[in-house]
């Protein structure tokens, strides 16, 4: 299933609608419709655009937020456990679970966390108050399974962080990646370097092998990578433009934000931050602002090349057999939709990129972070 949507074929975007591309067919759930919300579990590591993409989550009615389950990652496991609490209340819904996950990845060890990122809390060291409410008995792996048994077929998953709890879901029980609805995971460099050495992307270098093991479990899997994400970023405008807005969420953000940035300017020489999993949550909800590749992926998980994701396109018919001749297909994002009709003007390729970031993502953020109405 190559270039779904948003091909050369496709003339336009629908604003207003999402559209499964995942096996092909129509959801028919309508952004603000009376249609039924789908059921999502964020699995998350926050992390300061986890907490951009949970905000807009719990924002947005044609989704309904079964929990969070946590993992290390941006911050320790416990750590993010606090954070996916604190979140919940202050988006007004301390209802919703939040599980535990593991805090190793699947090899043991202590795991690589991004706190010269992120802060040592988490959330730029901003140092919010504790959350009152408690993470809840189960475990992620438990939870993930336990939901996704309830409701087969109906559950989403948006994978932020390394993919450990979803590795143990899928050992804890088998039938695991056939129930579940699909997968959305933030994670792995493809046609670009990776963000913590040339060849890996963070959340797949955080624990490769259970990024391998889920790659290849034949759940229905699309891969948002580092070089989707970075075509996307808040510059220096945005942000004070989101500072100066009176919206409920704009200061915390701000306060949050402005560590985060100062780390990319000294990092990548961006004045402004890149919206990693904001740029994922819009891949859950609008699949068709998004091109595709359909193929293999596996996750190399030694030497000096651990954590790169290696993937097989199938343009070549290879004389040997590899690990990759008997793997499950899973699909890559590979552009962002650049040509697209708004009101009757049709936009050039480089304009389609601006239109992209200013209607399919600070729409996202400004009407669900910023409004007064959250």
């Amino acid at each position: 299933m190559d270039g779904v949507l948003g091909s050369e074929t496709e003339s336009h975007v629908i604003m207003d609608g999402t559209v499964n591309i995942f096996h092909g067919e129509r959801d028919g759930v309508l952004v603000g419709s009376a249609a039924k919300p789908e059921k999502l579990i964020i699995d998350t590591d926050p992390g300061i655009d986890d907490t951009m993409a949970i905000l807009m989550a719990f924002q947005s009615p044609e989704l309904e937020v079964l929990g969070l389950t946590t993992i290390f990652g941006n911050v320790f496991t416990e750590d993010a456990t606090r954070n996916a609490l604190l979140l919940c209340e202050i988006a007004g819904r301390p209802d919703v679970p939040v599980a535990e996950g593991s805090p190793e990845p699947l090899k043991g060890g202590i795991p690589r966390v991004a706190d010269f990122i992120h802060g040592s809390d988490g959330l730029g060291n901003t140092f919010l108050s504790p959350p009152k409410a408690k993470k809840i008995d189960k475990s992620a792996s438990e939870f993930l399974v336990d939901k996704v048994s309830e409701y087969p077929g109906e559950v989403s998953i948006l994978a932020l962080g390394p993919l450990t709890n979803l590795a143990l879901a899928i050992k804890r029980d088998s039938s695991f990646a056939s129930k579940v609805k699909r997968i959305v995971v933030l994670g792995g460099a493809f046609f670009a370097l990776g963000n913590v050495n040339p060849a890996a992307e963070a959340n797949i270098d955080g624990d490769p092998e259970a990024a391998d093991l889920v790659f290849t479990s034949g759940a229905n899997i699309a891969v948002v990578g580092i070089n989707i994400t970075t075509q996307v970023k808040f510059t220096d405008g945005d942000l004070l433009e989101l500072r100066q807005s009176k919206g409920k969420y704009a200061k915390i953000l701000s306060d949050m934000c402005k560590f985060y940035r100062d780390w990319h300017v000294k990092s990548d020489g961006v004045y402004g931050i890149f919206l990693h999993d904001p740029v994922s949550f819009v891949a859950l909800v609008r699949p068709d602002l998004f091109t595709y590749k359909n193929g293999v992926v596996r996750v190399e998980t030694q030497g000096i090349c651990a954590g790169h994701t290696l993937m097989d396109q199938g343009l070549k018919r290879y004389a040997q057999t590899s690990v990759l001749s008997f793997s499950y297909c899973i699909l890559i994002l590979l552009t962002m939709v650049v040509k697209f009709v708004i009101d009757g003007t049709r936009a050039t390729p480089g304009q389609g990129i601006l239109l992209l970031q200013l209607l399919g993502l600070l729409m996202w953020m400004k009407s669900s972070i910023t409004s007064d109405n959250c």
